[in-house]
This record gives structure tokens, sequence and C-alpha cells, in this order.
């Protein structure tokens, strides 16, 4: 009789349309790019991200190999007063898109492990709500920059993949070969 039902329950899992999309596989990011600041200050970045999906989705974070920490902020100015504030996400709406940009929301870069200069390419693995990753190459650019510069597109990220998270992972990212 178990027989009977993982065999019913193997079937089940094989059936034509039970295939499940992550948010990940419907993000489409540009002009993703850093601000280095001198010294051990904080960088900050930002990017176009782009939902082709059909559902509306929420960026919840990033984490780096060169960076011990990566924060979602959202920086706003109220009654003539700067303000910024650690966020938990950011919506992506169905076939929409929202921007990691100066004076919005943003990632906020501490403690690098070694310089960053600008012309470097930073992999950051962006998060989602539904625990996909998507690995993302930003470029590095000076503390004066204003956007991506003229090289725009952002590079392809090595090893890219989206895909859902491991229970206890978080979204870890598993480059694939």
């Amino acid at each position: 009789m178990k027989a009977l039902g993982f065999g019913m329950l193997l079937c089940a899992a094989l059936l034509p349309g039970t295939v499940y999309a992550t948010s990940a596989q419907d993000v489409r990011v540009s002009q993703a790019w850093l601000r280095i600041l001198p010294g051990a200050l904080p960088a900050a970045g930002y990017a176009v991200v782009q939902n082709t999906g059909s559902q509306p989705i929420v960026l919840t974070g990033a984490r780096s190999t060169i960076y011990g920490e990566v924060m979602l902020h959202f920086s706003s100015v109220a009654g003539g007063t700067s303000r910024m504030r650690m966020v938990d996400g950011m919506p992506i709406p169905a076939h929409g898109m929202a921007h990691l940009a100066p004076g919005s929301y943003h990632l906020m870069l501490t403690r690098a492990l070694h310089p960053v200069i600008p012309g470097d390419h930073v992999l950051l693995t962006l998060s989602f709500d539904d625990g996909s990753t998507l690995n993302t190459t930003f470029i590095a650019r000076p503390a004066n920059a204003v956007d991506a510069g003229p090289d725009s597109v952002t590079p392809p990220a090595t090893g890219t993949t989206a895909n859902a998270a491991l229970p206890g992972t978080h979204g870890a990212a598993q480059d694939q070969d």
C-alpha cells in the first residue's frame, strides 16, 4: 500500500504543467552600478529592475562575497529633512519596473573585504520574496558618478542562475557551469 501511494505521488510530480516559475526568472536587471566612496565608507548600489512576469514580485535583499553586509534601504525627504531607513523589500509590479536609485530605494554595502575601485565588476546576488536569487554584476563608479556611465549595459554575471532557495539557505545561488 505504501509503495502504491509513493508511486502515485511520483507520477503526480512528473505530470506536465507542474513546473513552478520563480520570481528571479522574470527579472531583468540593467544599468547596475555601485557608487564607491573613499576609505571604509559604505558603497551604494543602483540598478533598473524589470519584472517581465504576470505577478508582482518583491526584491528582499542582496549579498556579496566582496562586502560583509548588503542592506536594502529607502531614502526620502520630508519637511526638508533627509531620511534613510532599512526596508524589508522593494515591490516590482507585474510587467513593470522599479529603480534602485539615489534618493530612493538602494543597496547599502558595508565592510568591503578589499578595496573596490572604479571600473571593478562586483557580483551581487539579489534575493526575492519567493526565495529565488539572481546573480548580477555591478560596475564600480567613482563617488561623483550620477549613473552607470557610458557602458550602461550590465555585464553578464558568471554562473548567473535563478533558483529557488533550499530551506535554511536564504536563496543561496548555485552556479551552473
